[in-house]
């Protein structure tokens, strides 16, 4: 058997992606490792050529500018970085590059590949999520924050990257998945606020295309509110031991409260339904599970 890990990147300097901890989170379980790196205005090449892993195979893409809206050039490039991958490889491993495997999960990562490598049925494998808010001691816990989605597909060129490369499909068609139990753990909308503003001003233009160019140096006050949030839960885990320079290294405080619960009525009847039952009733499905 074997798995082929793929990554897309552009600025990670510029916006304080971890793709490194990323890449690296994945390494014990692929073959080999494809990152496709974007016409770049930082030292983003530099970066990943730092981690000098012989499973590394580092290839340049450019954007299309004209492509600004849905988040949809990334699916571009996440299928070009697809098609990169060794065409004798069973499994593709896609990682985004603020998302992080912890390495208790290794095992049965690879244990889900074995067992439905021959299972042609199964087009993906499910994982569980984790979105860390503000820092790295919170998590969010609404249904504004997809719960599963597919990290690993088949080595199908038929299925590629579906609207902004969230999940994948055949077409339209869903894929057929099993779950696996082993979580991404997403670290997008852990920065300083600062960074967190630059970082949405800088990416925004990829699902606006009206959104403003990013001019000059931002303004002292000229910082994302962390307070507009609905639910949040503290986080009691351990991290990936390659997050762990960046857990330490922290710079900034945010004291949340993860008693203010912002609903309407309807979702704040929801969410405790999910936490009685653990059922997301109504829940949108990017894929569709093999019972």
């Amino acid at each position: 058997m074997k798995i082929s890990g793929f990554t897309i990147i552009k600025n990670a300097v510029v916006n304080d992606y971890p793709v490194v901890e990323a890449i690296r989170s994945i390494l014990p379980v692929v073959d080999e490792m494809i990152v496709l790196v974007g016409d770049s205005k930082d030292t983003t090449v530099q970066l990943v050529e730092a981690i000098a892993d012989p499973k590394i195979k580092i290839h340049h893409s450019v954007w299309d500018p004209n492509v600004r809206e849905g988040g949809a050039v990334l699916a571009i490039e996440t299928n070009k970085a697809f098609q990169l991958i060794d065409p004798a490889s069973d499994w593709a491993f896609y990682i985004q590059a603020d998302e992080v495997v912890h390495e208790q999960y290794h095992a049965a990562i690879v244990e889900g590949c074995k067992r439905y490598k021959d299972d042609h049925r199964v087009q993906g494998l499910l994982f569980k999520y984790l979105h860390f808010y503000g820092t790295y001691n919170y998590v969010g816990d609404s249904r504004k924050w997809y719960n599963h989605e597919v990290r690993i597909i088949r080595n199908d060129k038929k299925i590629s990257a579906y609207k902004d490369a969230q999940g994948f499909r055949v077409g339209t068609t869903k894929l057929k998945v099993k779950p696996v139990d082993a979580y991404i753990y997403h670290y997008g909308w852990v920065k300083s606020p600062a960074q967190m503003m630059l970082k949405l001003r800088e990416t925004g233009r990829l699902w606006n295309p009206g959104a403003p160019e990013v001019a000059g140096t931002l303004q002292p006050n000229d910082i994302f509110n962390f307070n507009e949030y609905d639910s949040i839960t503290r986080f009691n885990g351990t991290h990936p031991a390659v997050m762990q320079q960046r857990v330490n290294n922290q710079n900034w405080q945010l004291q949340l409260d993860p008693q203010q619960k912002k609903f309407s009525f309807k979702n704040r009847l929801l969410y405790l339904v999910e936490k009685l039952t653990g059922l997301r009733l109504f829940q949108f499905k990017n894929y569709k599970i093999i019972r």
